[in-house]
């Protein structure tokens, strides 16, 4: 059966900067085996208990991958009407096939625009410190949809956001 983890995180990139955090929000729960966070967490966390913290590095290669130089592009100023561009900015966009896709404007000028579709963390290594705070069996439905809390007790989602209308 599939398990279900809750986990507190705060993650720090390479230079030591706290990227992202949950802590004194609610955890981040996910479906181990799912592919729903990154390998080299998942696997450190698959190996907790409840109310266990530590400390993982986790190698670029198991995090978001090296940055690949061939997900850099330029294209023209005109593709990018109406938008007020900045050095920095994450656009969002879709693939063709039709998958949402975000991109990093690295540079511009008035006729072309250079973007980078490789994660903001590509090679870096995270620091995550981390807790475990809830661990059970996943549902049947959750193991069959690999979404949380899907229809938890009295027919509600958890998240409101699984489209049944509850």
């Amino acid at each position: 059966m599939a398990t279900v983890y809750g986990i507190e995180y705060t993650v720090k990139n390479s230079k030591g900067e706290v990227v992202d955090s949950n802590k004194g929000q609610a955890p981040l729960e996910f479906i181990a085996g799912k592919g729903q966070i990154i390998p080299g967490l998942e696997k450190e966390v698959e190996n907790m208990e409840i109310g266990e913290e530590k400390t993982v590095v986790v190698k670029a290669n198991e995090a978001y991958g090296q940055r690949n130089d061939e997900l850099v592009e330029t294209l023209p100023r005109s593709q990018f009407e109406g938008i007020d561009l900045q050095k920095g900015m994450t656009l969002y966009g879709q693939s063709q096939d039709g998958q949402v896709i975000a991109v990093t404007v690295k540079d511009f000028d008035d006729e072309k625009v250079v973007i980078d579709y490789n994660h903001p963390l590509a090679g870096e290594d995270l620091t995550f410190d981390v807790k475990v705070v809830s661990k059970r069996e996943a549902t049947a439905e959750e193991a069959l949809t690999g979404q949380v809390g899907a229809h938890k007790e009295g027919g509600h989602c958890g998240s409101g956001n699984c489209g049944c209308g509850h």
